[in-house]
């Protein structure tokens, strides 16, 4: 299911229409409101050059949690034992 939405903002704002599709797309994934091909595809861009832009709004392209990677640490500590 897709959804469109209208913004009105005002004439100074700074964003051009690409720019605004991406950062919103960009903090949709960053809030894992979307997975990665899916805000992808509301920027219109692919995968790759989506993931290449998401620095440019301050989102990493790892979701991982601290507590994600302390237990991936814990995990691998428990390996090498």
């Amino acid at each position: 299911m897709e959804m469109q939405i209208t913004l009105t903002l005002p004439e100074l704002t700074e964003f051009n229409p690409v720019e605004l599709r991406t950062f919103t797309a960009a903090k949709l994934y960053e809030s894992q409101k979307l997975s990665l091909g899916q805000a992808a595809k509301a920027a219109g861009l692919s995968k790759w050059d989506f993931a290449e832009q998401l620095g440019n709004y301050g989102v990493s392209l790892f979701q991982q949690t601290v507590e994600d990677l302390e237990a991936d640490i814990k995990n691998a500590q428990a390996l090498l034992r």
